[in-house]
């Protein structure tokens, strides 16, 4: 049997002393049964909080101390429909962040996304649900808004993240992931990744898209496209190819591999820098079969019978409210209180006595 409180259990202690030294005091004066009960649902209240469970077996789990900033491509391009199919590139970007959380368990994961602006979405957190939430509602680049984009325009915020991780934890290792289509939207050069590598320890660039292209729907804030047209070039339906070379030149910069990706083909993630991976202080972590519900039945029951003695009660005093027929106290109903009447004095045996002023009489001659 192991317990894991969800409080201190010393503040539970005190939270509870009071409470059960009234019930003991309340038993010991004579209502025994009430207050039996009652002590019985406070003990099952505090059991409860104490969350008792079986464990039923271990297992050790891994921590990589490393930072992961994943920088996203999120220009109308990235919904072009190429990805397994028909499907849009969005699609598989999603997938593989998936991966990548799954195989850096531990780390702590920043979203940068860029357009015609970078923006970050997600400041390092180990919260990796906050982090597939934002890629589930990131919404992409408005089509009837855009002016085109540069593939590099998120480097100075991807370096000032860095530094700042570095800054704050320097034994934590870092890594970059860089996922988009490599187009270049604008005329100027795109800006260049270089000053990040020093802060750089490992990760990759993840191309998406192919050499053939997707035709792109036209976008409105989110990656469904629901104005259901698509964007047209010369009254053909505009198509997005991949740039596989702005994308290497990208992995040159930060000194990381790029790979093209295909639904097909499984994700070739590297391995976590040798000094983020952390046995001893992740520990193990056992299987628990949580008890806390036995106690909340119980509870439950003894409520259920503290809600029909109440019900008998409040029964009990509305039957000595209502008054009873034939009652020689009459009818409280009335507002008032009917006496009953009042008899008549009983007659004294006594004689009256003889008025004051009759003369006394005399025996005399007849």
């Amino acid at each position: 049997m192991i317990f894991q409180p969800v409080l201190n259990v010393f503040l539970l202690i005190l939270l509870f002393a009071p409470v059960a030294a009234l019930a003991v005091w309340m038993l010991v004066r004579g209502q025994r049964a009430l207050w039996s009960m009652r002590l019985v649902m406070l003990l099952a209240i505090f059991v409860m909080l104490l969350r008792p469970g079986i464990p039923g077996g271990a297992t050790q789990t891994l921590a990589t101390d490393t930072d992961i900033v994943i920088v996203l491509d999120t220009t109308a391009s990235m919904v072009a429909e190429d990805w397994d199919g028909d499907l849009p590139r969005l699609d598989g970007v999603r997938a593989d962040v998936q991966s990548i959380v799954d195989e850096y368990p531990g780390a702590r994961f920043a979203l940068i996304t860029f357009a015609a602006a970078a923006e970050q979405r997600l400041p390092l957190t180990t919260d990796t649900t906050a982090l597939m939430s934002s890629l589930e509602i990131l919404r992409p680049e408005v089509t009837s808004q855009s002016r085109g984009s540069s593939i590099g325009i998120a480097n100075t915020m991807l370096q000032e993240t860095l530094a700042g991780a570095a800054e704050s934890a320097p034994d934590r290792s870092r890594m970059v992931f860089y996922l988009g289509d490599g187009e270049q939207t604008v005329t100027t050069e795109p800006e260049s990744f270089s000053a990040s590598a020093e802060f750089v320890d490992g990760g990759g660039v993840l191309g998406y898209g192919t050499s053939a292209g997707g035709p792109m729907k036209i976008t409105s804030g989110n990656f469904d496209g629901d104005e259901g047209g698509y964007i047209e070039y010369q009254g053909e339906p505009a198509m997005s190819v991949i740039d596989d070379t702005n994308l290497q030149a990208i992995a040159g910069e930060l000194d990381v591999p790029f790979q093209l990706r295909d639904a097909e083909a499984a994700l070739d993630l590297p391995e976590a820098p040798a000094t983020t991976t952390n046995y001893a202080e992740s520990g193990e972590v056992g299987n628990v079969t949580e008890l806390y519900w036995v106690f909340a039945l119980l509870i439950v029951l003894l409520l259920g019978v503290e809600l029909a003695r109440a019900t008998m009660l409040v029964a009990q005093l509305r039957g000595l409210a209502t008054p009873r027929e034939g009652s020689p106290h009459g009818s409280l109903s009335e507002g008032r209180l009917r006496l009953p009447s009042v008899a008549q004095p009983v007659s004294s045996s006594r004689p009256p006595a003889a008025p004051l002023n009759d003369p006394p009489r005399h025996g005399g001659d007849a």
